[in-house]
């Protein structure tokens, strides 16, 4: 910043005290913000990488090398799974609200009422439900396709809501030249809006992505704790989250458990890239 820029800001906060104030106050929260997360991050990688092992990455959970790639594996079949249950529907509604819907249709007012409410729900009472209807009322016991419904339904809603903000950041002028041209609704969502509004949506599935390979408490109820690969849809299986959940609970294995983390902070980490870059791809394209 130039000695110019400095005077001219020194200037602004004389005349208005209060901007100051706000200026002093953000600044102090956004390095709150970043040194919080530098201070975590380091504490993880402080204390797991020195017991990364190649132990960890066997095959098959032993209570000798308590293995994480089983559990490594669960997670990702389970995100998977549950992004193939939620965000086909999750989208659908958002261009029925955003593009369909009559604007002051009270119907829409309800159902974006109900999916804000269920975002605030807690995960341990989506948890309960899993288990009360996905478990024991349909009778799938502790399984991956319990656990990824369940899931399915957390995240639901946050896909919904972020797809249809992001389908109506997209200026109306191209949904008026689509129209112009002699395309429909359907073709004009679909080529136009849609394409446009991409990154918008891919924000939405990244913070799923997060919710579901950080989640603990819904997952135990539904999917279970077994330490091993899940055979199959109805298999019991363990994520990352519930495995370092289940090693800390022990109080054997506390420098395992900080290992895991590291590895899951890496796949966020990966994911989450991965997401930014195909974002930016399609975006360009």
């Amino acid at each position: 910043m130039t000695a110019a820029r400095i005077r001219q800001k020194l200037r602004v906060y004389r005349k208005s005290p209060l901007s100051l104030v706000l200026f002093l106050l953000v600044s102090f929260a956004a390095l709150l913000t970043v040194g919080s997360l530098l201070f975590l991050i380091g504490y993880i990688l402080v204390m797991g990488v020195p017991y990364l092992s190649t132990s960890l990455f066997a095959l098959h959970y032993t209570s000798e090398n308590v293995s994480l790639l089983p559990a490594m594996l669960n997670t990702l079949s389970m995100t998977l799974l549950a992004l193939l249950l939620a965000v086909p529907v999750g989208i659908s509604s958002a261009i029925w609200l955003a593009e369909y819907a009559r604007r002051g249709n009270r119907l829409v007012g309800i159902v974006r009422v109900t999916a804000e409410t269920l975002s605030g729900i807690p995960s341990i009472v989506y948890g309960l439900f899993g288990l009360l209807f996905f478990v024991s009322a349909l009778g799938w016991g502790y399984s991956m396709l319990a656990g990824a419904f369940t899931l399915a339904l957390m995240i639901l809603p946050l896909i919904m809501r972020t797809t249809e903000e992001a389908l109506q950041a997209v200026p109306d002028i191209y949904r008026e030249g689509s129209y112009g041209l002699g395309a429909g609704r359907l073709r004009t969502v679909f080529k136009i809006v849609l394409p446009a509004a991409i990154p918008g949506i891919l924000a939405g599935v990244i913070l799923s992505v997060g919710r579901i390979v950080g989640e603990t408490a819904a997952l135990i109820y539904t999917a279970g704790t077994v330490a091993q690969v899940a055979g199959s849809l109805l298999s019991s299986g363990r994520t990352l989250s519930v495995h370092m959940y289940a090693l800390s609970s022990e109080g054997l294995h506390i420098h395992e458990t900080y290992a895991t983390a590291v590895v899951l902070l890496i796949i966020v980490t990966v994911i989450n890239r991965l997401s930014a870059f195909i974002a930016k791809k399609l975006s360009k394209g």
